[in-house]
């Protein structure tokens, strides 16, 4: 179709991803970024399929009466943020929403128990990790939404202030090898840098004193400068973390997660718990100390060696190293309880079926994506769990991405 052509329509709803939804003169739904719900936009479709479309905004012909300026010169170039058009209060109504379509729609959970979001205290300058792509002239951005094009930046809201202080001075040289240029906040503004690249050569780096510089190929990490790791505190307790490890990027949120799992989990001193996706031991370091025994189950090598490092101090804790739906069929220990953290995907059918199979009396599930959580969900209430509350934690303002913790019983 033309670029030209244009289609007036009125938007009703957000969707998952960032996008409010729309239909077209012939019924199809289309889906629009950075529009919110009741406004009437004259939009150019950038993505035709047979039943639906995506489209960009060309003219807002009549505007939400929630509708705010950006904070940011480059929302709506750039797709790291979707919502800051929108008031803070009305970004947690509309993702709990979403959360409970997804439940309803996937899931097919008639009423999910969803509870109020908890909202992050400071919904600006968050991020204790930042990820940049590289342009060919060698400057930081990130990508174009729904695409591959990289928007270079000169200002970004989300990372903490220490990283802020940093990034604009990083400056790289045109065609460089570099894919991947990464930012973390540790304790006392400490910073790392991480280069990830495909080649072994070291990427050449002017920089000052006093910031550690790791450099990842494949499945190497190499120092550069300074340390390997950084110590990131949660709740008064630090963690080593490394280069290539994950913790997840909102440090007081990440707080607010384990206390919730602290209040919620019916943990007493004979609960063996089986943390499957453990990574650095986040969540297994304040359970430890009140359960009898924790098994943690990670396949990253890095996350493996610092959940060593971070649990050293107690005798009840296990770590197996491997995947989990190649881990958990093997486990000789029966846990009470199973706690799962996993990447976006959500679990392989494997690691629920095995999870089934232990029959623990509770599973907490955290998840980072609704959709695989609805799918998964309706894995375990089929295997004979119930969905007793889901909690979404907003972990990511002025974006779309969605943390809850659900917690089934027997």
């Amino acid at each position: 179709m033309a670029d030209s052509v244009t289609h007036e329509v009125t938007l009703t709803t957000f969707t998952y991803g960032g996008d409010a939804m729309g239909r077209l003169p012939d019924s199809r739904a289309v889906f629009v970024p950075f529009g919110l719900p009741g406004e009437r936009v004259r939009v150019r479709l950038t993505e035709e399929k047979k039943n639906f479309a995506r489209g960009a905004i060309v003219e807002i012909l009549e505007s939400s009466l929630d509708r705010i300026d950006a904070k940011c010169k480059h929302f709506g170039e750039c797709g790291g943020c979707h919502y800051q058009n929108l008031p803070y209060e009305k970004q947690l109504q509309a993702k709990t929403d979403i959360l409970i379509d997804q439940l309803k729609r996937i899931g097919k959970i008639e009423n999910p128990p969803v509870q109020k979001m908890v909202a992050c205290p400071s919904p600006w300058n968050y991020r204790n990790h930042m990820q940049f792509s590289l342009d060919d002239s060698g400057r930081l951005g990130f990508q174009a939404p729904n695409s591959n094009k990289m928007v270079p930046i000169s200002e970004c809201h989300l990372p903490d202030v220490s990283i802020n202080g940093f990034w604009h001075q990083l400056e790289f040289e045109p065609e460089t090898d570099i894919e991947r240029v990464s930012l973390r906040a540790g304790n006392d503004d400490d910073l790392m840098l991480v280069l990830e690249s495909e080649s072994s050569e070291p990427p050449e780096l002017e920089i000052e004193a006093g910031i550690s510089v790791a450099h990842i190929y494949e499945e190497n990490t190499v120092v550069i400068a300074g340390k390997d790791h950084i110590f990131i505190r949660v709740l008064e307790r630090d963690f080593k973390v490394s280069a290539a490890s994950f913790f997840q990027v909102n440090t007081v949120m990440a707080g607010k997660m384990v206390e919730h799992l602290i209040t919620q989990l019916p943990i007493t001193q004979f609960t063996t718990l089986l943390d499957v996706y453990c990574g650095v031991g986040l969540f297994s370091a304040f359970l430890a100390p009140k359960c009898k025994t924790v098994i943690g189950i990670e396949s990253s090598e890095s996350s493996c060696e610092d959940f060593t490092v971070n649990l050293d101090e107690f005798d009840n804790v296990e770590l197996y190293e491997g995947d989990a739906e190649e881990v958990i069929p093997h486990l000789e220990a029966k846990p009470d309880i199973v706690l799962v953290d996993p990447p976006r995907a959500g679990l392989d059918k494997a690691v629920v079926d095995g999870i089934l199979k232990l029959d623990p009396s509770v599973i907490a599930y955290v998840s980072c994506d609704p959709s695989t959580l609805a799918r998964d969900a309706a894995r375990l209430i089929n295997g004979g769990y119930k969905l007793k509350q889901v909690t979404p934690f907003d972990l990511f303002p002025q974006t779309y991405h969605i943390e809850s913790i659900s917690i089934f019983e027997r």
